[in-house]
């Protein structure tokens, strides 16, 4: 017997699991902009910026920061393609994509274990500063090619400047099709992920202002969050594998 997507993971616990994974990316990319020398190690646009801007004013040195970042982010993608590409149907949160956010979790791990091993006033220190760079960009490549396995449309958990602009287009097609009263057909044309583009926008924010106030006040905890997110996601996902797992043997 074979199982569908809805018989593993539902949809409102897919869509919840996404909105952790923006958790973690808000999060590390306030880390990064705020103890890793201003750097983006989610969000790649506004690297690409910080890197121009750096070369531009000729700060060599400093560019290294942002060429860590696209380099491991990059790796991260092809590592978490490499295993959610091979076989399987798109579309489907299986074990595929559980295992590549469990790599992600893993490079996260090392991460935080770095951060809260390293003095505060060292944590700029080229020895230390390019690996944590390096494991929390590649965390987000490996993160960004397991949500593009998922086909959300519109929906991406670090390159929040699609989301934006899938949600704002999709509200206006929505507003559209309701002021020329549309035909059935074309009511089901309708985007269907709108709610979920809107949250993933809101709750990456939101994760960037807990970073931002852990930073400030608990600068112990900052490191955490994105780790606690993924974690919680796994833990989630595990669940839904072992129940998978039960029904379909209690069919056989």
């Amino acid at each position: 017997m074979t199982s569908t997507h809805e018989e593993m993971l539902s949809h409102a616990r897919r869509d919840a699991l996404v909105l952790l994974l923006a958790c973690a990316a808000g999060s590390v990319d306030a880390i990064g902009y705020l103890g890793l020398n201003h750097v983006f190690t989610a969000n790649m646009t506004g690297n690409t910026v910080l890197l121009g801007i750096t070369l531009g004013q000729g700060h060599g040195l400093a560019a290294w920061s942002n060429l860590t970042a696209l380099g491991a982010f990059g790796l991260g993608l092809l590592f978490g393609a490499l295993i959610v590409e091979r076989g399987g149907k798109s579309g489907v949160w299986d074990r595929r994509v559980t295992w590549a956010i469990s790599l992600e979790a893993f490079l996260l791990a090392a991460f935080t274990a770095l951060w809260h091993l390293t003095p505060a006033d060292q944590l700029t220190g080229h020895s230390v500063l390019y690996p944590l760079i390096g494991l929390s960009a590649a965390a987000m490549g490996i993160q960004s090619a397991a949500v593009r396995r998922l086909n959300l449309p519109g929906v991406a958990t670090t390159y929040v400047t699609g989301t934006l602009t899938s949600l704002v287009a999709g509200l206006t097609r929505k507003l559209h099709l309701a002021w020329t009263t549309p035909q059935p057909e074309s009511a089901a044309a309708a985007p269907a992920h709108i709610g979920l583009q809107a949250s993933v926008f809101a709750v990456y924010g939101v994760a960037a202002m807990l970073s931002g106030l852990f930073q400030t006040r608990m600068p112990a905890l900052v490191a955490i969050l994105p780790l606690a997110a993924i974690g919680a996601v796994l833990l989630v996902v595990s669940s839904a594998h072992i129940e998978h797992d039960a029904r379909r043997n209690a069919a056989i």
